[in-house]
């Protein structure tokens, strides 16, 4: 019987980590009738293995089996890296007219230093969250024009994000005068809010982020 008592505890990270387990990607475009995509994984710590866990979670963070991750569990040794292919399981049963999103995790529990068993330890489970896009095909829109887009409509207290494109839109460094305003993730064919100070200027600037996770170049808001 051990003496101490292991704990381990799961913290979440977005994107990928400069440190330890990393994803080769900030986030994954799936094109509808490709029948897989690929994530590499890299350890970037000689001296530690991770067990690796993946999974997929739909827009509201519940797992979700409309796509597979493989190999779904592994060992991965210091500095190596590793392959997941995600694959399709949708059985073109998502909307063909635009974007669906989802949540790929990628989760790296370090192995135990077998000196330290009888320690009370505590084991830090790092779990990766990128955005995972399922593309259809031939949508109306090139996805590089998407951004210019964006309309924006305001109130005494809000702004409103309006997307008419079929994409997600990932809008960064958004300003309203010299305010700095809260960075939004706008659905497609949708909206998204965010709070305006009363002090906020008139003119209105953004970027997004494309699909290589690159941030676009500064754009002036058009108001409706």
């Amino acid at each position: 019987m051990l003496a101490g008592i292991l704990m381990f505890m799961a913290m979440m990270v977005a994107g990928r980590a400069e440190a330890g387990v990393a994803l080769g990607a900030t986030r994954v475009i799936y094109p509808a009738g490709q029948k897989q995509v690929q994530l590499a994984v890299t350890n970037n710590d000689e001296n530690s293995t991770y067990l690796i866990q993946s999974w997929v979670e739909n827009a509201d963070g519940v797992k979700d089996g409309r796509f597979i991750v493989t190999p779904p569990l592994f060992a991965m040794k210091g500095k190596k890296e590793n392959t997941l292919r995600i694959l399709d399981a949708t059985n073109n049963q998502l909307p063909q007219d635009r974007e669906s999103l989802f949540w790929m995790n990628v989760k790296a529990i370090p192995s135990m230093d077998k000196s330290k068993l009888t320690e009370n330890t505590l084991q830090l489970a790092i779990i990766s969250r990128i955005k995972l896009y399922y593309r259809p095909a031939k949508l109306a829109l090139p996805p590089d024009q998407a951004a210019e887009k964006l309309r924006f409509r305001r109130s005494a207290n809000s702004l409103t994000l309006i997307n008419p494109t079929p994409y997600y839109l990932t809008v960064t460094e958004l300003n309203a005068g010299a305010r700095v305003l809260e960075n939004a993730l706008v659905p497609p064919m949708g909206e998204s809010t965010v709070k305006l100070p009363s002090d906020a200027g008139s003119n209105i600037t953004y970027r997004t982020i494309n699909d290589y996770g690159a941030l676009t170049p500064k754009m002036t808001g058009v108001m409706e």
